[in-house]
């Protein structure tokens, strides 16, 4: 009987072993281990684990925010040697509205040039320092993103600092002149003697100005990202068009002086920039494929 077992058994048909081509076992603990794909010239890291972890990243984020602390701190030295030739250049608009800020301009309280200096340092400073911080911003987020979303941030950037750049120009060239000539006439219109100005206020007035145009110029690039990410079609915007228009004249107001001269001012602008960024994404969305525009 048990030579008539092993003869089934013998008569059975015999399985290939297979066997690893490197003739090594496979070992399950190193599956479970991250591993690295090769894909062209980038390595793919395979596991979660291999993540950096929480406390690596608040530490680059804190030397991240050193390195913007002291870049703002060398732009402020830089700026202390100009301080005076950038308040000149802050005069210039009083002179185009007929006064000699020699005597238009005075500083009410001891501390009143102390406190006018510190203004103009510090956001020339800003404004100095301003490339430095966006490099050492982009060496933390970086890393993080595809090459793809690098360019779109490079050329987001660039067409950012571009319209700040316009925005405050026209604030400083166009609204500031104008503004400062309609509020003079209608004191006089009124009966006051358009007198001294305080040099703070004034000072404010011209930066606040400035930075508020060039803030509300940068509504383009919020819209033309948003539509890049699909959040917002040009059908959308048109849409909304009467709501965005109340909204932009809120926003005016609180970016501009309390005057409604230069809201007005901020607010047509804004809604020209608007309807220019519907054409934008209109025309972008056409050339998608298979894209009408009317998303």
């Amino acid at each position: 009987m048990p030579r008539a077992v092993l003869k089934q058994v013998g008569s059975l048909p015999r399985f290939p072993v297979l066997r690893v081509r490197m003739g090594k076992t496979p070992n399950l603990a190193e599956h479970a281990k991250p591993s690295t794909i090769m894909k062209g010239n980038i390595r793919l890291k395979a596991d979660v684990g291999a993540e950096k972890p929480l406390l690596s990243h608040l530490e680059d984020l804190r030397t991240v925010l050193i390195r913007c602390f002291a870049a703002l701190a060398v732009g402020m030295l830089a700026a202390i040697p100009l301080c005076r030739s950038i308040f000149n250049i802050l005069k210039l608009p009083l002179i185009r509205a007929g006064r000699n800020p020699d005597v238009f301009l005075i500083p009410f309280e001891v501390t009143g040039g102390f406190s006018v200096a510190m203004r103009i340092v510090f956001w020339s400073g800003l404004l100095f320092s301003l490339p430095f911080i966006a490099v050492f911003s982009a060496t933390f987020v970086f890393p993080g993103l595809t090459p793809k979303e690098r360019r779109i941030v490079v050329r987001a950037s660039a067409f950012a600092v571009a319209l700040f750049v316009v925005g405050a120009a026209l604030g400083y060239f166009g609204t500031l002149p104008l503004a400062l000539n309609v509020m003079f006439g209608v004191s006089e219109w009124i009966g006051f003697s358009a007198g001294p100005v305080y040099v703070r206020n004034y000072v404010t007035f011209c930066l606040h100005l400035m930075l508020g145009f060039g803030l509300a110029f940068e509504l383009p690039v919020l819209l033309i990202a948003l539509a890049r990410t699909g959040v917002l079609h040009a059908a959308q915007l048109r849409a909304v068009r009467p709501h965005v228009m109340v909204g932009l004249l809120v926003l005016a107001m609180l970016l501009t002086p309390p005057d409604i001269f230069t809201q007005l001012m901020m607010a047509l602008p804004l809604i020209l920039l608007y309807e220019v960024s519907i054409g934008i994404i209109a025309v972008s969305e056409r050339r998608k494929p298979g894209g009408s525009g009317l998303a």
